[in-house]
């Protein structure tokens, strides 16, 4: 017990060094300005993605999770605190000023007990532990208490995206093999917009990381049981299945919930597939119908995988 304690903290210290790290002040601008909007209710904001992974802000669009302390805390809707207990989260779009350009950024609204939930093992759907399981940085914490309880979402995530795929490993398996095969699963368990062999892209940029936090995550799941390779192959297949109906779900949630959510869905799609998208004036009108019709189009030429 006391060997399984020290390797957690292992991880959890491993963790805390990481999202410690300086961040652009374009995003550190963003957190600010996220924490003031969503106020008292907000605990932590991360920022992860994309721009974080590159480092380019100019032209792009940061992605930021705000956790909060409850959803009630945060919406006086009833209809917004339901949609983001059932069908979470709810995404906004938002822009700042800083250093004389604008810095846009979306931010997706989680409770701490959400993230809880959606970074242990006992969730199904891959989104929160599959994000939080990369890197990320914590660029706003209310205290002390804020800022551990992101250091072990993310301690937890990672082990999740681990135990959920080392039963798929041979005896001889790597540390490549392993994320490079997570990365691939989580991704075909999404709608996503990005071109295939983004997994190996994402283990690439980040090799060196991966080959320290792995140790540490076996070291902390310990090395019992995880499951057969056939229980394991036929949860991933459910993941997939359940994962692109939520995707949808998403979408039609977000065309009445995500403040120029058809705007970001169009700049998205067109940016990772290189399909042209067109926002009709008729789509804004009718956002749900618009969205449904627009993402079974782009469906249709390949636009999602």
């Amino acid at each position: 017990m006391a060997g399984g304690r020290k390797a957690r903290a292992e991880l959890e210290a491993f963790v805390a060094a990481e999202i410690a790290a300086p961040q652009p002040g374009a995003a550190m601008v963003a957190a600010r300005r996220i924490a003031e909007r969503v106020g008292e209710a907000a605990l932590a904001v991360v920022f992860y993605g994309a721009c974080l992974r590159t480092g380019e802000i100019d032209g792009r669009v940061l992605d930021f999770y705000v956790i909060v302390s409850s959803y009630r805390a945060v919406y006086g809707s009833r209809l917004a605190r339901t949609a983001n207990r059932l069908l979470p989260p709810n995404v906004y779009f938002d822009d700042c000023q800083f250093e004389g350009r604008t810095v846009r950024f979306k931010f997706a609204v989680l409770s701490l007990a959400a993230l809880r939930h959606r970074v242990s093992e006992r969730c199904y759907n891959v989104s929160v532990w599959a994000r939080f399981s990369q890197p990320v940085a914590l660029v706003y914490a209310a205290d002390e208490g804020a800022r551990r309880a992101v250091v072990e979402a993310v301690a937890d995530a990672a082990c999740t995206m681990a135990a959920k795929s080392l039963p798929l490993m041979a005896e001889d398996w790597q540390v490549e093999t392993l994320w490079r095969a997570a990365f691939a699963r989580t991704y075909r368990s999404e709608l996503r917009a990005e071109r295939s062999g983004k997994g190996d892209e994402l283990f690439a940029l980040y090799a060196e990381r991966y080959e320290a936090i792995t140790p540490l995550i076996r070291a902390a799941l310990g090395d019992g049981p995880h499951g057969s390779r056939l229980a394991c192959n036929l949860a991933w297949l459910g993941r997939r299945i359940e994962g692109k109906l939520v995707s949808v779900l998403r979408l039609i949630k977000g065309a009445f919930t995500y403040d120029g959510g058809l705007d970001y869905l169009a700049w998205k799609v067109s940016r990772h597939s290189g399909i042209p998208v067109v926002i009709k004036p008729w789509h804004r009108r009718v956002p749900i119908i618009g969205g449904l019709v627009l993402f079974i189009s782009l469906r249709l030429k390949g636009a999602f995988r």
